[in-house]
């Protein structure tokens, strides 16, 4: 049982549907606070995906995010710094693409019934570790292979590591447990209705 199901109950399609939708401006408010970094900034975006992800299990969670970046590619600014679509051919797809993995993974440990500070924690860090391959695969290879050219694409290891991964790490970590206190937090304030 997730949270959404443990304070909504059943939830017919409709319900789904609004939850889902409120999922999606929820993330899209969290990719406006950003802290400018080059070539990929710092936001809450990956702390608002793993709640998604934790409140609403692994198939809805997936599905918020899949709509999340529908909006994006139909030009809805919703992306970091009110970017739409376009980002889709930036620095940030890789990590784009891996969003649904966070949510998904998230989902998956909150549908097997991880509640606790250290497990929640655990599956928030594991989640944010995955979006790392795909994030750092589309700088370092996939981007050139499509055609992109820009000082970002195709950049040795050490640089890529520089720009899309080390700056971000402890804020990774620190947004892990931020997760992990604000779900379980939302147990104990469930458990006690």
């Amino acid at each position: 049982m997730t949270l959404t199901q443990a304070a909504l109950g059943q939830m017919s399609l409709m319900r789904q549907a609004l939850v889902v939708l409120a999922a999606t401006m929820f993330i899209a408010v969290a990719a406006q606070i950003s802290v400018p970094f080059y070539p990929v900034p710092l936001t809450l975006q990956t702390l608002a995906i793993l709640l998604v992800g934790f409140a609403l299990g692994a198939r809805l969670g997936a599905i918020a995010v899949l709509a999340y970046l529908a909006e994006g590619a139909m030009g809805l600014p919703v992306f970091a710094n009110f970017n739409n679509g376009a980002a889709f051919a930036g620095p940030t797809a890789g990590f784009l693409v891996g969003f649904v993995a966070l949510a998904w993974i998230a989902g998956k440990a909150a549908d097997m019934g991880v509640r606790g500070i250290v497990g929640t924690t655990l599956a928030a860090a594991l989640a944010t570790a995955v979006i790392y391959i795909p994030g750092l695969a589309w700088p370092l290879a996939v981007a050139n292979a499509t055609g992109i050219s820009a000082g970002w694409a195709g950049a040795d290891l050490a640089t890529t590591l520089g720009w899309f991964a080390t700056p971000f790490l402890l804020g990774d970590a620190v947004k892990a447990v931020l997760a992990a206190l604000i779900v379980t937090g939302g147990w104990k304030v469930l458990s006690k209705r």
